[in-house]
Order: C-alpha cells, then structure tokens, then sequence
C-alpha cells in the first residue's frame, strides 16, 4: 500500500523540468498521479518527462510561459482536455537575482515578482475552475524560508515569496468553500 494513492489523479507542477519542481513531480507520479511539467523549456521538460515515465510514471511536458496569462489559460485548458481533469496545482516556478538592493533594477526586481508570485496568480486563477471540477481540488504554493528572515542578496525573491505566504493563506480562505485545499 502507498502511503499517498494519487491513482487517477492529474497534476501541474510549474517549472517541474529540473530541481525542486522535478522532485515534487518524481514524487506525484510515484503515487500514482499523472503530471504536466509546465515551463518554457520544452526540451528540458521533454527530458524531464521521459526519466519521470522510465522510472515507471506518468508525465508529459506542456509549453508554458507561466508570466503570460494566455499562455497560463491555454495551458490549463490543454491540460484538462488531454488528461479529462485537474486535480493538484504545484506553483513551483521560480527564480532569483542575487544583488543588494540598491544593485537591483526595476527591470529585475520585477522579473522576480513576475515569475514567482504573478505566475502564482495567474495559474490558480486559471485552475479554479478545473480544481472546483475535480470535487477536491489541491494548491501547493512553493514557498521560501526567506519569506521570513532577510538576506542582503534576496531582496527581489524574499518579497515574491512573503507575497506567496500570504497569498495562500488568502485562497486557503477563499477556496475552501469550494473543497480546494491551498
């Protein structure tokens, strides 16, 4: 017996080609899940996805630019045409620049926001409906110890991700009356 039977259930997992995103999906299909590793390396992800299905499970890569709200919608709706459900959401996708912040461009300190809490955003709003859906929908936000202590290199990252503490706590709130558990 499994300790987690994810059997018949359908996942994304936002930047799920290498890293964190890659264990998170190596341990959904592992119980069972079928998963769409979502980023914009499609042949990073093909990768990725191949090694997921060799070792016995079930993925495949979706295009997505998950900073592009019509790339986000079009990639949940393939998504859910392909698969016939969504049932786990894994906001993982993200990135940092390592500057002070007195280094930092607009231009980067956006980059950042955009990718790790815009993406966030956008995906769950695309998602909700899907997640509804499904009857028990599932939101796992990637979050950041420094969304809670300070480093001189990680202004831009530990503001996205103190924004992402309290933007799941926000739809945690909101979406339980619709059984989605963020």
């Amino acid at each position: 017996m499994k300790a987690f039977d994810l059997t018949g259930k359908v996942a994304i997992v936002t930047g799920g080609n290498s890293g964190i995103g890659l264990a998170m999906a190596r341990g959904l299909t592992t119980a069972g899940a079928t998963v769409a590793l979502a980023a914009r390396n499609m042949e990073r992800s093909e990768a990725a996805a191949a090694q997921l299905n060799e070792n016995g499970g079930s993925a495949f890569a979706v295009g997505c630019d998950v900073t592009d709200e019509q790339a986000v919608r079009d990639m949940i709706d393939s998504v859910e045409k392909r698969c016939g459900r969504l049932d786990i959401l894994v906001n993982n996708a993200g990135t940092s620049v390592r500057k002070l912040p007195e280094e930092l461009s607009l231009e980067e300190w956006r980059h950042v926001q955009q990718t790790n809490i815009d993406s966030a955003f956008l995906c769950c709003s695309a998602a909700h409906a899907a997640l509804v859906r499904s009857g028990n929908g599932k939101v796992l936000n990637n979050g950041s110890m420094l969304s809670i202590f300070g480093s001189p290199w990680g202004a831009a990252y530990g503001a996205s991700k103190g924004a992402m503490v309290q933007f799941t706590k926000s739809l945690a709130t909101a979406w339980a009356k619709d059984n989605i558990q963020v």
